[in-house]
């Protein structure tokens, strides 16, 4: 499956983005899909994760309360919505896929993870 992200760009803090991962060349429903972030000189950190089927997520402890998974099988799309946006966010984002089970995506990616999209930077200005 191939995999691509968009809908990153500069925003204010306290603003909001919704990213879009949208995949081709398999069906999405296939796989649980995640959200990582990298930002300049840290470690990829894993945010939020969504099940096969929509009915399980994860929230990390930086995105809780703020940040928000959701899928639509049928048109083969995964979102992030972000809220209240701060600077800390700022960073590239990604969606990832793994043929393995949920916790294997969402808590064992440092493995190594078999699909992923090419990131989109999200800049949030003070």
């Amino acid at each position: 499956v191939q995999l691509q992200a968009s809908g990153g760009g500069l925003v204010q803090a306290g603003g909001s983005l919704r990213l879009s991962c949208a995949a081709s060349g398999s069906t999405l429903g296939d796989y649980p899909i995640g959200w990582f972030r990298q930002a300049p000189g840290k470690e990829r950190e894993g945010i939020l994760c969504i099940s096969r089927s929509g009915d399980r997520t994860y929230t990390s402890d930086s995105a809780k309360g703020r940040f928000t998974i959701s899928r639509d099988n049928a048109k083969n799309m995964v979102y992030l919505q972000m809220n209240s946006l701060k600077p800390e966010d700022t960073a590239v984002y990604y969606c990832a896929a793994h043929p393995g089970g949920f916790e294997r995506l969402c808590f064992q990616y440092k493995y190594g993870l078999d699909y992923w999209g090419k990131g989109t930077q999200v800049t949030v200005s003070s």
